[in-house]
């Protein structure tokens, strides 16, 4: 066991953890954050995706102990984030979601997206999205539910 000291959801976090956990059984596991969902557990998927330092990384995949010192955002964390409420509005408008599974994932990487300004036509958005996997939707929701998003947020900040 190793101690790790990490800020989870913006407060500080200090555990003992087994070297070989992931960050997203760690999430989960120690921490009760359970929105971070294990998919395929290999990092195809893209249903565990969390910010680290404000950069989507696959929790399945890295470990728990690489996120010393660092910031992790879990879907937890995101309920006073303005651009996240825009983009959960237009998911249910647009019809982005059905089971919910890949949600946390699929919100938090378009949320990336649209503050990087990748997400210029459908084009480029189901690009950036193929990373993050749905098997119920068939994208169309998503994609419109992300140019939804985008457009509105830039009107906002205008």
């Amino acid at each position: 066991m190793t101690s790790i000291s990490i800020t989870v959801n913006g407060e500080p976090v200090v555990a003992e953890i087994d070297d070989r956990m992931t960050l997203a059984d760690f999430l989960r596991d120690k921490l009760d954050l359970t929105g971070t969902h294990l998919g395929c557990e290999h990092g195809v998927c893209g249903a565990c995706t969390v910010l680290v330092d404000e950069e989507p990384v696959r929790a399945c995949i890295t470990l728990a102990l690489s996120m010393a010192g660092r910031s992790v955002r879990s879907i937890e964390d995101f309920n006073d984030d303005p651009a996240m409420e825009v983009i959960r509005e237009c998911f249910s408008e647009a019809h982005g979601l059905q089971c919910g599974f890949c949600t946390p994932g699929m919100v938090i990487t378009v949320r990336d997206i649209v503050q990087r300004g990748a997400c210029v036509d459908a084009k480029q958005i189901r690009t950036e999205l193929s990373g993050n996997l749905c098997r119920c939707t068939g994208y169309a929701g998503i994609v419109k539910a992300t140019e939804l998003s985008r457009d509105r947020l830039k009107a906002k900040s205008e």
